[in-house]
């Protein structure tokens, strides 16, 4: 294959290694260990929530305890046993099931880490919850829902790729609530069905994009109420430049720096294979939202922060595939504008890359795209 050209941008990630493999002679980890979350526990360690892929692509998700070196760059997990494995209806399907893909997110007005995940039932993979005051004990929340907007069909359609911001943040009428963000699986925005069509090509803006959307904060008596029903939607972000051509989607949970809240996420191209076919390329991008009105972009990796180049990479279970999932703020060394960011590796192993937050945003990002054209 021809491999994809490094690209650069204001904001960068450099690699620190590889984090995690499959373990030899473990059955759960047969078909691979990918796509953690990340998070700080009670106790300050770092951990992380691998997608464990037993065979049949049955999948679990792990619980790992990060370790570190003297620098303080990570250099491996410890393995502590498994956070979720499929047992509802909403997890299983016939002849196997799957929970994946976690993010985890300590929300602030509920004082708990909240746990979104894709669960993949009979029909189709869909967003679901859970709880956990220690990171070691989840008690599910069950499927999350949406209510439709403006004809959108949010609720029987694929969905996964979902973070939670931590705290209650402004709807489009200024109103402080939950909010996730998430990319419906709309019929024909799949990369490998937009990759039939010719390019440029004209994007789907409803179908194609990310979205915020918004759930009330309820409460039961003093305490606040988990997640119920997310009732108001935004249109994020759509797919607009070469990288990101054939699909755009969710990455590592919203974190708030001093230039507003950093995502990392995904975008899907083609590249040249032995004997001139196309594939699939998965890379991460950076973008940073207003601090004050997420809805607002004000960043937008122009061209790729990370792409897959080494051969972890570029081959695997699914070749030519970096996948950000986990974020940890370094405050732990003093330093937190550095971000450590985990990163599925060809659908098969996880890896680490450093990025340092610069002063300022850097010129040349993407801020919006009012047009429709990739």
């Amino acid at each position: 294959m021809t491999a994809p050209v490094p690209a650069t941008t204001g904001f960068e990630l450099h690699r620190l290694g590889t984090i995690m493999v499959p373990e030899p002679g473990n059955p759960r980890e047969v078909e691979g260990v990918l796509n953690p979350a990340a998070i700080r526990g009670p106790d300050g360690e770092l951990y992380l929530f691998p997608r464990l892929v037993g065979r049949g692509n049955y999948s679990r998700i792990g619980i790992a305890r990060v370790r570190f070196d003297r620098a303080g760059d990570p250099t491996g997990v410890e393995r502590l046993g498994i956070a979720l494995e499929p047992e509802t209806d909403y997890e299983l399907r016939p002849g196997g099931g799957g929970c994946e893909d976690p993010r985890v997110t300590f929300m602030e007005p509920f004082g708990r880490y909240v746990m979104t995940y894709t669960a993949y039932s009979p029909v189709g993979p869909r967003i679901a919850l859970a709880e956990s005051e220690d990171l070691l004990r989840w008690t599910r929340l069950g499927l999350a829902t949406f209510a439709p907007y403006r004809g959108i069909d949010f609720v029987h359609v694929d969905n996964k790729d979902a973070s939670l911001f931590p705290v209650a943040i402004p709807n489009h009428a200024g109103k402080l609530q939950l909010a996730i963000i998430h990319r419906p699986l709309f019929p024909g925005t799949r990369p490998e069905e937009t990759s039939r069509e010719a390019k440029p090509r004209m994007v789907d803006l409803d179908h194609e994009s990310i979205w915020i959307s918004y759930c009330p904060i309820g409460r039961e008596g003093p305490e606040p109420r988990p997640l119920s029903l997310f009732n108001s939607h935004h249109r994020l972000a759509t797919p607009v430049s070469p990288w990101e051509r054939l699909k755009i989607g969710g990455g590592t949970p919203p974190v708030l720096t001093q230039h507003g809240w950093l995502v990392i996420y995904h975008g899907v191209s083609e590249m040249t294979e032995r004997g001139g076919g196309r594939g699939l390329c998965y890379s991460a991008g950076v973008m940073v939202l207003s601090g004050e009105h997420p809805r607002t972009i004000l960043y937008r990796s122009a061209k790729p922060a990370l792409m897959p180049t080494l051969p972890g990479e570029r081959r695997g279970t699914v070749a030519d595939v970096v996948f950000p999932t986990g974020i940890d703020r370094r405050d732990d060394l003093g330093r937190p504008n550095r971000f450590d960011v985990y990163y599925g590796m060809a659908d098969d192993r996880i890896g680490v890359a450093r990025l340092d937050l610069p002063d300022r945003l850097p010129h040349g990002g993407i801020a919006d795209a009012p047009e429709n054209k990739v």
